[in-house]
């Protein structure tokens, strides 16, 4: 189990921050996936007349410098932001007032985030100064605002958190790799209080251009935005890339009680595998897959049968809803056609390393609504995935325990493992 001999410490989610397409605010995020909602429209902030793909799911009602000092707006990332917007939000929601934290307690607070392209859409701005012009816009920090580093960085200055400051990035499966890690850290009895989860806003040019230069992209639905992702659906083209930040406080289950924190769950399974197969594609036999999730159903000394919904990668690419299909078989033996599951991508895209802790938003939903998100644009399954995705409308059930999994570039796969406390 998560908690075992070596690791005696029970790990619980005590607060929550999200920034999403579908709503800014856990209760907004929420509320969006309940009713089904799609943050999917044309991109705003460039022109997008001769892209071949005109969408995606962006972050649009959102006040970014009012999360920034004047003198800090030309020198971070979107992602930084972001961050702090949903990292303020977990911290108070986890009762921790950030204008009043002793010494003690900052020290006690580190920050593992994950992230997929970190500020590579800056760097992308910064260049364009340097090499179209004006020069003088560009950023006397372009170099330390580029690295994936910088933004953990920022989290900690900005509420003054002195534990550890890192960066998990590992592709699509960044968040939830750094949420197992943060949790691994509290469990070891090395900090006591995580602020962890992921963020990504690769919604620029020529990060556009480079996803569809790999052909991922769906390009079929820029005249019906709402309609582009449609994972597991017969005639599913591609990716909807999106962006958003998903954050937590996680915090060592007694530490939690002896404050009388509310706990929205507990962290009891990791598992993680590679396929060694592809830079982009994965091996079609599933198996790596289906072996990370057994490793964190067993970490968490869960069987198949008693996981009641299990949150999907479910990108909405043909090769990749069809392997994951094959996977959850594999994984939930005779168990997984009775197991509701369903992707959060088609709500919200891909927001690439944050994929996971959005993941686990709405596996959290669902503990805490008793209802499970649905796949939208689920009108006709593809024959080769025949699970129950529940399509459309959001389902009423009790949900105890969840699985959430992320597959990613580099034959990377991951899975994470909850349970209502």
């Amino acid at each position: 189990m998560f908690r075992s001999l070596k690791r005696p410490r029970r790990v619980v989610i005590t607060g929550m921050g999200c920034v999403t397409p579908i709503g800014i605010g856990r209760e907004a995020f929420w509320r969006g996936l309940c009713n089904a909602e799609s943050g999917v429209r044309r991109i705003e902030g460039f022109d997008v007349s001769k892209a071949a793909v005109k969408i995606a799911a962006q972050v649009l009602d959102f006040d970014w410098q009012a999360e920034l000092n004047p003198k800090d707006r030309k020198h971070v990332p979107r992602t930084v932001p972001l961050a702090l917007a949903a990292a303020r939000e977990a911290l108070a929601d986890a009762n921790y007032p950030t204008n009043d934290l002793s010494l003690e307690q900052r020290r006690a607070i580190g920050v593992v985030l994950g992230t997929g392209g970190g500020g590579l859409a800056f760097t992308e701005q910064q260049y364009e100064y340097w090499y179209v012009g004006p020069t003088y816009k560009a950023s006397v920090y372009t170099i330390p605002a580029s690295t994936h580093g910088g933004l953990s960085s920022e989290l900690s200055m900005a509420f003054g958190l002195r534990g550890l400051s890192h960066i998990v990035s590992t592709g699509c499966t960044s968040s939830t790799d750094a949420i197992a890690y943060a949790a691994q850290h509290i469990a070891l009895g090395r900090q006591d209080v995580m602020l962890s989860g992921g963020v990504d806003a690769p919604i620029a040019p020529g990060i556009m251009a480079g996803f569809n230069l790999m052909t991922v992209l769906t390009n079929e639905w820029n005249d019906e935005p709402h309609r582009a992702s449609r994972p597991f659906s017969k005639d599913r083209s591609g990716i909807v890339v999106g962006e958003g930040a998903w954050i937590y406080v996680l915090e060592d289950f007694g530490h939690a009680k002896a404050r009388h924190a509310k706990i929205y769950a507990e962290i009891t399974g990791y598992g993680a595998t590679c396929d060694a197969y592809h830079r982009v594609r994965l091996e079609e036999s599933g198996d790596e897959p289906a072996r990370a999730m057994q490793l964190a159903l067993e970490d968490a000394g869960t069987k198949p049968g008693e996981v009641d919904y299990v949150n999907l990668h479910g990108t909405s690419t043909v090769l990749n809803d069809k392997i994951e299909t094959t996977a959850l078989k594999q994984a939930f033996n005779g168990y997984a056609a009775r197991i509701p599951m369903s992707s959060t991508k088609s709500q919200i895209g891909h927001p690439q390393g944050a994929s996971g802790a959005a993941g686990l938003g709405a596996a959290l939903c669902a503990m805490h609504t008793n209802l499970i998100p649905p796949t939208i644009n689920l009108d006709e399954p593809d024959p080769a995935c025949d699970l129950d995705y529940v399509p459309n409308q959001a389902r009423e059930a009790n949900v105890r325990i969840a699985l959430c999994n992320c597959i990613g570039f580099g034959s990377k796969n991951s899975a994470l493992v909850i349970e209502k406390v």
